[in-house]
């Protein structure tokens, strides 16, 4: 059986442009290159990072007076952009020029860092987990031009989900809402492997014959592109870091499903979800042998000291399934976000 990974949303950030430029291209060379000091930066969600660029321009090019500077977020195959723009003045490489501001859920959270002439490297700030992957920075400079890709990764942890309404009924869109009502997002195929395509894909450390045969090697199976709206798998989501507080409530009794909700919000939090038991257990060493109600009505603990009788061979997330929401026979994990 096979789980879905996405592939993720495609933003241009910033373009800086004139009225008109011819292409041709130089017998001597490139005269104008950009240069990234990493091809991968790694952050984690909430923080801030900057993508680096910087131009290397011959000085033997006469003084221009536009340039064009243009960030874009890449989809997988490297091939589709999309741009949006409004005037905003900004001086890079010594000249003035008109930059686009982005809308949308990267609104007031992106700006070009000028620290010196001839950088223009991108600052985000407030990481989501959608800014994972490649951003491309153009730079045409008269009849020169130059380009430098760089990665931008998160710190985070994948998890298999599936809903209550049993395996295999997912299709692509609503595999990628079960993921974000669970703190989290589809994950991409690089993701998976170190996951945003729109494939179906399973990975694979011991080979089985129920897995595709025992004599198989270790790897990512992929069943190749799906319908997206026919097409019935289980999701492989991705989260990072949260801004709060995952616990487990101390309580005199064991709750139903309802109580649970109602004890976390008297407690000033909410109940928690899977991706926030999934990011604490992962990225915070969290650690409890105590079964518990989470918001989609399953029940989980957190292992990350393995243990008798909590889970003895493995540091794991364990999962007691969905039981009937009136059973008055768990506990319940809480999160109480930063204001």
């Amino acid at each position: 059986h096979g789980f879905w990974v996405h592939a993720g949303p495609i933003v241009c950030w910033f373009v800086c442009f004139f009225h008109r430029f011819h292409l041709c291209f130089s017998e001597d060379g490139p005269r104008l290159t950009l240069v990234a000091e990493q091809s991968k930066v790694v952050s984690r969600r909430g923080g801030n990072v900057t993508l680096p660029c910087k131009i290397q321009r011959d000085q033997s090019l006469a003084p221009s007076r536009k340039m064009r500077i243009k960030w874009t977020k890449l989809t997988s195959d490297y091939l589709k952009e999309v741009s949006s723009y409004i005037l905003q003045n900004l001086k890079c490489a010594k000249i003035t020029v008109n930059i686009l501001k982005l809308f949308g859920s990267y609104h007031g959270r992106v700006h070009l860092q000028s620290s010196s002439p001839m950088e223009c490297s991108l600052v985000i700030t407030d990481i989501t987990l959608e800014d994972y992957g490649k951003y491309k920075c153009e730079v045409i400079d008269g009849l020169e031009d130059g380009t430098v890709v760089v990665s931008l990764d998160l710190e985070g942890v994948i998890f298999p989900y599936f809903p209550r309404l049993g395996r295999y009924n997912l299709n692509f869109y609503d595999a990628e809402r079960a993921c974000r009502d669970q703190d989290a997002v589809v994950a991409s195929f690089d993701q998976l492997y170190d996951a945003c395509d729109g494939t179906v894909q399973y990975p694979i450390t011991t080979p089985r014959e129920p897995c595709g045969g025992k004599d198989t090697t270790p790897g990512i199976r992929n069943y190749g592109l799906r319908d997206k709206d026919k097409g019935h798998y289980d999701v492989f989501c991705f989260t990072s870091y949260h801004k709060g507080r995952f616990y487990y409530l101390i309580h005199p009794s064991k709750l139903t499903y309802d109580e649970a909700v109602r004890a976390c919000q008297k407690d000033g939090a909410q109940i928690a979800k899977v991706g926030q038991m999934f990011a604490a257990w992962k990225l915070l060493g969290y650690d409890r042998c105590d079964a518990g109600w989470l918001a989609d009505g399953s029940v989980r603990y957190p292992i990350s000291r393995p243990r008798r009788h909590c889970s003895p061979t493995e540091a794991a997330v364990r999962f007691n399934g969905f039981p009937d929401k009136k059973h008055k026979l768990y506990g319940v994990y809480c999160f109480k976000g930063n204001n």
